[in-house]
């Protein structure tokens, strides 16, 4: 935790790692801004500071149009914390509040709305409304600048409840009215006018540095066709949204520091949530240099640290999907495991559709060996379709197939959430009691569905592996290095970023990656907007 003095300096210093961390606000403007701000430092007596924009904004300052603020990366520390205001947090950054509001919100919780908004307002300095407020106007900026859609249009797909609060938000949050906000953006060419509605040109940004070839290359190696569509440099996917489906394109832009993001939706009120699932899918609010410097100084993963220090731990877009392909996983190697899934994608997924025939075109667009001609067609199968189906109808050991429709039930009947907000230590029990789920299957869900930093698969082969082929005695429950302990103890110092650890060793074992050749950028004044 930082103190004041301790922001001060790091926004004198302009250093942009804090960027999302905290807000700094100067009162003699009335404006907040990200620490890195390149504006002139004010003096210490005039700036207070505020971890988040939405505490800025409630306290009347308004955003700075130099450094966009708004625009920063997540702060990583509600990636880490599993407590209430840190699961809070990740629900309302998914988008809980504007479809279920702070009632819906609380019930995902298992707390009282009033209790709710009382921790969140001591931790944040604002309660949920003023976070999802805050939020709101971040996705009605983005619409404003990269689409050619009406404002009315906007103020709804937003999460606004009408056209006049939408209007007087903008107007407070960043000074300018909505038509003069699209105005700027055209003048820059950021307008897509005649662009096909539900369709967002959009930049994640993170913070350096990011090793984007190996997460795309893990990403690719696991691949589900007609799902995904994978390289080295680019990802695509079909993703379920709470209002519809939609496509997510994610690409590398070397030396930048964001992530170029393209979104097809059938609902534009489902903007918030697929930014949010896709930066949690790239782990983008990851602070590296704090989980690199930290493992750095242990014997086995250090030297692993400091040679890439912007390691990534993978999340997803979807935690039931995850789930299903933990349990799809078990005992077999990762391309066993991308042949099944394939196999129950292509005969139980949803096929593509209710896009409109433009998106359906780029779906079928984006190369790649995902599918027999490297398309998009249908989404994941969800977890009541997996329900419904027979054990003995599913190729593969019976014991596991019972495993995966008991799983699908529990997820389908929701008495196993593995959303955001969820309980990671609550759910891991929850897990453990099904019959057929073992701590492996609970560390990898934990890892990657509900994106666990400190979370360990115990008995992982390939951790054991490049724990002897680094020349280091994995141990185990017995001593003996294969038992369903083993590994555990070499982990402890590792935590709480032991799930970063995990792909650091990983990584030892893939093959040596060769770049693949990117298509040169045409310098263009057009900037799509940044987006959290």
């Amino acid at each position: 935790m930082l103190h004041d003095e301790q922001r001060y300096q790091a926004a004198a210093a302009k250093d942009a790692r804090f960027d999302g961390v905290f807000f700094t606000a100067v009162r003699t403007t009335g404006i907040y801004c990200r620490p890195s701000c390149p504006a002139i430092t004010p003096k210490r007596s005039n700036v207070t500071f505020y971890s988040t924009a939405a505490a800025a904004q409630q306290a009347g300052f308004r955003a700075c149009k130099r450094c966009r603020p708004d625009a920063s990366p997540g702060s990583p520390e509600w990636n880490v914390r599993s407590d209430l205001a840190g699961r809070a947090v990740r629900l309302i950054a998914d988008g809980i509040v504007d479809r279920a509001g702070v009632p819906g919100l609380a019930s995902f919780l298992g707390y009282s709305p009033r209790q709710v908004g009382r921790v969140l307002t001591a931790e944040l300095g604002a309660g949920p409304l003023a976070l999802a407020r805050a939020q709101r106007a971040r996705t009605a900026r983005i619409l404003v600048e990269t689409t050619a859609l009406p404002m009315t249009e906007i103020a709804f797909a937003a999460g606004f409840a009408s056209i006049r609060q939408f209007n007087a938000t903008m107007l407070e949050v960043y000074d300018i009215s909505p038509s003069l906000l699209r105005e700027r953006a055209a003048r820059r060419g950021g307008a897509a006018a005649g662009a096909p509605a539900g369709w967002l040109d959009l930049r994640l940004p993170f913070r350096p540095p990011i090793d984007t070839d190996r997460m795309f290359g893990f990403l690719a190696a696991r691949a589900v066709p007609g799902v995904e569509v994978a390289s080295a440099a680019e990802y695509s996917r079909t993703i379920s949204l709470p209002h519809g489906p939609g496509i997510a394109r994610l690409r590398v832009v070397p030396g930048e520091s964001w992530v170029e993001c393209s979104l097809a939706l059938a609902d534009l009120r489902d903007v918030t949530a697929a930014v949010q699932r896709c930066r949690r899918l790239l782990d983008l609010d990851a602070d590296p240099a704090a989980i690199s410097g930290y493992l750095a100084s242990d014997p086995v993963v250090g030297p692993l640290a400091l040679k890439e220090p912007g390691r990534r731990s993978p999340g997803t877009v979807d935690g039931d999907e995850i789930a299903v392909r933990a349990v799809l996983g078990q005992q077999v190697s990762v391309a066993a495991a991308r042949r099944l899934t394939g196999r129950l994608a292509a005969e139980w997924g949803a096929p593509l559709g209710g896009l409109g025939p433009d998106i359906a075109d780029i779906a079928g667009g984006n190369g790649g060996d995902s599918d027999a001609d490297g398309t998009l067609t249908r989404a994941f199968p969800d977890a009541a379709t997996i329900a419904g189906l027979d054990p003995e109808s599913l190729p593969m050991p019976r014991s596991r197939a019972r495993a995966l429709v008991g799983l699908a039930t529990a997820l389908a009947s929701r008495s196993i959430a593995l959303h955001p907000g969820a309980d990671r230590d609550e759910v891991a029990a929850k897990l453990l009691a099904l019959p057929g789920i073992g701590p492996w299957t609970v560390g990898y869900i934990r890892m990657r569905a509900l994106s666990d930093p400190d979370a360990f698969p115990p008995g992982d082969v390939a951790v054991l592996r490049a724990l002897r082929h680094l020349g280091h005695d994995p141990g185990g429950s017995a001593g003996s290095g294969t038992g369903p302990g083993a590994g555990t103890a070499i982990a402890e110092p590792w935590r709480p970023w032991r799930a970063y650890a995990v792909h650091h060793l990983w990584a030892t074992l893939e093959p040596p990656r060769t770049p693949e050749p990117r298509e040169p950028r045409t310098t263009r004044d057009d900037q799509p907007v940044h987006a959290r």
